[in-house]
């Protein structure tokens, strides 16, 4: 193995804390990573892991080694994207992160122009609706939805969307339009419950503004329960436009009162703390930006 990817595999170990997730992050072995660990140590001479039945931490040398490390592998990446030129292909793995239904319906179905553009590109697609620890993951870059909890992230906004007050056709047949936040005490909602989600909300017309609780007997902490619980016709909820993004279009979940408005909500790229955005990074969060736009 080349010094870089042996820096790249101490990496993972470092910011994994075991053997075994490194191997996972990486798709080798366990006893791959183990020996390369081993072969670093006796070509550097010193100690760099720190091992217990319950524990891995970096000596001394391998935080110095490790931040080096990192240093060294951002350089290199920009050293070929820069020898191959502006418009060159990306090559290696990339690892990204996103919530599910946002991912499934804007991203993943675009995923094909991006790997075109770069043949010789890996992706790994990490979904989960919760905020994961990029670092602990092995994330280069992930996709969050709405403020960012972690002012110290290093973080680009990358596109913005309306809120909306959402239901099936079905529904508001059976039940009504609201024309006034207060009108929504009469209605089910169907409440997400992760993070940009909730049951209180703050609308807004001119100058009025009023908050309302909204009711609910279904609350989701993922948002395609959301989806599948409006779409059949058990209430309505209130969500970005991108979670009904296709529907909206077709006509199988209408908004309403459209002349209140809720806070927009945002899409950001984020990236690994301590760490410089890779050009893979980079190149993917402008590319999202752009599908974002059209």
């Amino acid at each position: 193995m080349d010094r870089l990817a042996a820096m790249e595999t101490f990496v993972r170990v470092v910011e994994t804390g075991s053997f075994s997730a490194a191997a996972r992050q990486l798709n080798v072995g366990q006893p791959a990573v183990s020996k390369t660990i081993a072969q670093l140590e006796d070509r550097l001479g010193v100690r760099l892991l720190l091992r217990s039945t319950r524990s891995l931490m970096p000596t001394a040398a391998g935080q110095s080694f490790y931040d080096r490390s990192i240093r060294s592998i951002e350089e290199a990446d920009e050293a070929d994207l820069a020898a191959r030129g502006a418009g060159s292909s990306l090559t290696g793995r990339l690892r990204i992160c996103a919530a599910v239904t946002f991912a499934r319906i804007h991203i993943i179905p675009k995923l094909p122009t991006f790997l075109a553009a770069h043949p010789d590109l890996q992706i790994d697609v990490v979904l989960d609706d919760r905020n994961i620890d990029l670092i602990e993951e092995g994330i280069d870059v992930g996709l969050r939805l709405g403020s960012l909890a972690d002012s110290a992230m290093t973080a680009r906004k990358l596109g913005q969307c309306r809120r909306l007050v959402m239901g099936t056709p079905g529904y508001f047949e059976r039940f009504g339009e609201p024309q006034l936040p207060a009108d929504l005490l009469g209605h089910d909602g169907v409440i997400y419950v992760q993070g940009g989600g909730g049951d209180v909300w703050t609308f807004q017309r001119g100058l009025a503004e009023t908050s309302v609780t909204i009711p609910g007997r279904i609350r989701v902490n993922a948002a395609e329960g959301v989806r599948a619980a409006v779409l059949a016709d058990m209430g309505l909820t209130i969500s970005s436009e991108w979670m009904f993004s296709p529907e909206l279009a077709s006509g199988a979940v209408r908004p309403v009162m459209l002349d209140w408005a809720l806070p927009s909500i945002d899409v950001s790229a984020v990236y690994p703390t301590g760490r410089l955005a890779s050009a893979k990074a980079r190149a993917f969060a402008a590319f999202v930006e752009t599908a974002l736009a059209a």
